[in-house]
This record gives structure tokens, C-alpha cells and sequence, in this order.
């Protein structure tokens, strides 16, 4: 998310435009030449057998309507203004600054209380649950869904499986920085027999059908490959966000053909940062929110 709301995108488009206006400036002045006396000769490309065309320039009325497009441009920039020119005392600016200004005197006082009480305070208390809401379902429902209970890449946030820890602390820390979870691949390293081997075994450790030679062998691949970071016991570390392989709770799936494809290709997946745009006194309310989610299950 910082990646699209940071300043250089800004600079780079208006470098852009900066530079085909000087492109257009450059063209025009290069062809600004005289019409020489004598006969005019042929430009010398043909097209369609006999179709020719005079090595004219080009005529002046022509010339000066690209001036005052040109013309027209710059100044329709600078007023509108896109080259960064934010003047918050006219037009559209005025409007939004005044808005915001209002927005900020209306709900500040709010958040601030809120912000100023114990996470476990504001997700009992029904208003601010209510605005947690609100927030949840503008920005985190795209992804988690409106109940909150996930899509495939995607965690269930209803239930008390926690890939990061589901203290309020470490809530709160992840919607403000947002985590990457990252899985590696190794397909390449433990070949395809392997790789069903380890992902028998993966299934047996929450009961599920499985092959139990495959998982036998399996079981030895995992102790060498994947304890560092699931643990010996295989119920992952919230400090790497390592899932528990135990439970019933799957990101991407459980069936067979779904570990051996996370096996053998990895997984890479972002939880975007909220805290530069939110801010800390949104995200609080959304942290006691999400903490709401997992009480109302038990």
C-alpha cells in the first residue's frame, strides 16, 4: 500500500509529462522552416505503386494550433494543478481541506478517546465495535471477506488460530506494519517423491487420510527440512509467522495435491501496512475489532 501512496509516483508522473511537452516543443522548432523558391521536390517515399507526396513544411496556421495546444496544456496543468501545486485556498482543494478539517474536529475527540483505552476496553464497548466494523469492512474485506473468515491466501480471522500471535499487541503490530509471509520452495531440493512424502505426512499430523509409508518417510524429509521454522512438534512460530500444521485451520487448502503444490513452489503473501494511512487511533479501534471477531466464536 506505501508503494501507492508514496511521493514518487507523483514526480514521476509529472517528469513524464514535462518531457513530452519538451518533445512537442523540440518537433515544432524543427520544423519550423521556410517554404525554399523553386520547384518543390518529391519527399521520395511512394506508397500504393504511385502515391507521392511534396517535401512542404508545414503550414503556418498548422504550426500555431499545436503553439496553442501546447499553450493550452501548460496552463490547463498549472491550474488544475499537475505539476503538484496544491493550493488548498481555491476550487476543489479548499472544499476537501475544509472537509477534512471538519471530519477531524467531528470524530478526533473519538478516535482520541478510544485510542487512550485498553484494547480489551474498546472491543467490549458496542460503539466502538460498530466503527471497528465500519473500518473493516472499507478497507480489510476485499481480502479477509465481510464475515472475516477468509479466502484461500487469505487467514480466517473468526477462529483462534493465529499465524503472527493473537495477543492484542501483536494484532495491533500487524495491521500497523503489515507482515510477508514467505514459504520457500523445495521442490528442487526434495524432488517429487519427496515432496509427497512430506505433504503425506503434513496430513496425517491433523488426521487426515494419507499414505502411512509415504508419511513415515515423510516424517524424517520434515525433521530435516522444515522444523526450523514449524517447530519439531509442527505447530509453527508466530515470530516467523510459520502456520501450526496440527489444527484444521488451512490457508490454501488441505488437500494432497494443494501441500505438494505449496511444497514444492513455496508461498509468498503480504499483508499490506496500515498504520501511514489509517493512522494509530483507526487502527486501534480496528485492532479491538478484530480482537471481537475470535471472542464471539468461543
Amino acid at each position: 500500500m506505501a508503494d501507492f501512496i508514496s511521493g514518487f509516483w507523483n514526480m514521476y508522473v509529472m517528469g513524464l509529462v514535462a518531457l513530452s511537452i519538451l518533445f512537442c516543443v523540440f518537433v515544432l522548432v524543427s520544423n519550423m522552416t521556410k517554404r525554399e523558391a523553386g520547384e518543390v521536390q518529391l519527399h521520395g517515399h511512394v506508397w500504393d505503386e504511385t502515391l507521392a507526396e511534396y517535401n512542404n513544411p508545414l503550414p503556418r496556421w498548422w504550426l500555431y494550433l499545436f503553439w496553442i495546444t501546447i499553450v493550452f496544456g501548460i496552463v490547463y496543468l498549472v491550474i488544475y494543478p499537475g505539476f503538484g501545486n496544491h493550493n488548498a485556498d481555491r476550487g476543489e482543494h479548499s472544499q476537501y481541506y475544509a472537509e477534512m478539517q471538519a471530519a477531524e474536529a467531528k470524530y478526533g475527540p473519538i478516535f482520541a478517546k478510544y485510542q487512550s483505552m485498553d484494547l480489551a476496553a474498546v472491543a467490549a464497548d458496542p460503539d466502538a465495535n460498530a466503527m471497528g466494523k465500519r473500518l473493516f469492512l472499507t478497507y480489510c474485506a476485499q481480502c479477509h471477506g465481510s464475515a472475516a473468515q477468509g479466502n484461500k491466501g487469505f487467514p480466517n480471522l473468526t477462529d483462534d488460530e493465529w499465524n503472527w500471535g493473537g495477543e492484542p499487541e501483536a494484532i495491533k503490530t500487524t495491521i500497523l506494519g503489515g507482515r510477508m509471509g514467505v514459504m520457500p520452495a523445495f521442490g528442487p531440493a526434495l524432488g517429487g517423491e519427496g515432496v509427497k512424502d512430506v505433504a503425506n505426512y503434513v496430513r496425517s499430523l491433523s488426521g487426515l487420510a494419507h499414505d502411512s509409508l509415504r508419511a513415515q518417510r515423510g516424517q524424517e524429509i520434515f525433521a530435516a527440512n522444515c522444523v526450523a521454522c514449524h517447530g519439531p512438534d509442527a505447530k509453527g512460530n508466530p515470530m516467523l509467522g510459520a502456520v501450526n500444521l496440527t489444527n484444521k485451520s488451512w490457508l490454501y487448502g488441505s488437500s494432497e495435491a494443494t501441500i505438494i503444490e505449496t511444497v514444492t513452489n513455496g508461498r509468498q503473501n503480504q499483508m499490506p501496512a496500515w498504520k501511514d494511512f489509517l493512522g494509530e487511533a483507526k487502527v486501534h479501534l480496528l485492532t479491538a475489532y478484530v480482537m471481537s471477531l475470535s471472542k464471539e466464536q468461543k
